[in-house]
């Protein structure tokens, strides 16, 4: 398969899984049809405000299928070759954010993104994670965590393209780990100054 291929292939399969209504799926299943997510707490279908509406342990279940669709894009464009991973995670992110199946509101794109770290840029995913619990601990702001995060993932993503650091089992690191950091970023920053200016701010 052609470098062109591949990053079509990686598209969409990558926007494909990205847009599986994990919130919507759980939250009729638990209120039995009762409860939409998206007329609920802040309106965002996702795991926090999951957790808001349906208690700590349904929401961990939405944030947990949000990741693994980040995941498996990223392993399934990964089985293709590394630019078909690089754009299937980036795609996985976009479908979550911008599904076509629901107007293209969807969630703001965070458990997915750290999903696709787990296929995509495994090293990063450790790291992000100890990063994130720090500034959540002194910050108490989920909001403000997603803000920072998200130029370390960028700086993390040339260092390890310029330095040719291991990227353990994920793709080589090429430029198109910067790309999908980049893109990846900029698509969740994006949905978090959309919510911000329609007022609904809270995750």
């Amino acid at each position: 398969m052609t470098g062109t291929g591949e990053v079509l292939f990686g598209v969409l399969i990558g926007y494909f899984v990205g847009t599986f209504p994990s919130a919507d799926l759980v939250t009729r299943f638990v209120s039995r049809g009762s409860v939409d997510i998206r007329a609920s707490g802040s309106g965002n279908p996702g795991g926090l405000n999951a957790m808001r509406v349906l208690g700590k342990k349904w929401g961990a279940l939405v944030m947990l299928l949000d990741a693994l669709k980040g995941a498996l894009a990223g392993f399934a464009g990964l089985a293709v070759g590394d630019a078909a991973a690089y754009a299937a995670g980036t795609a996985a992110i976009a479908g979550h954010v911008w599904p076509a199946w629901t107007s293209f509101r969807g969630g703001r794109g965070v458990a997915t993104a750290g999903g696709s770290f787990t296929s995509v840029f495994p090293p990063f995913f450790p790291i992000a994670a100890v990063f994130a619990l720090g500034v959540t601990l002194i910050r108490r702001n989920p909001a403000m965590t997603v803000v920072l995060v998200c130029p370390l993932w960028i700086v993390a993503a040339i260092v390890w393209w310029a330095s040719g650091l291991s990227n353990w089992w994920g793709p080589e690191p090429a430029a198109g780990l910067v790309a999908y950091a980049v893109l990846g970023s900029l698509i969740v920053l994006a949905r978090f100054r959309s919510s911000v200016r329609s007022g609904s701010a809270r995750l």
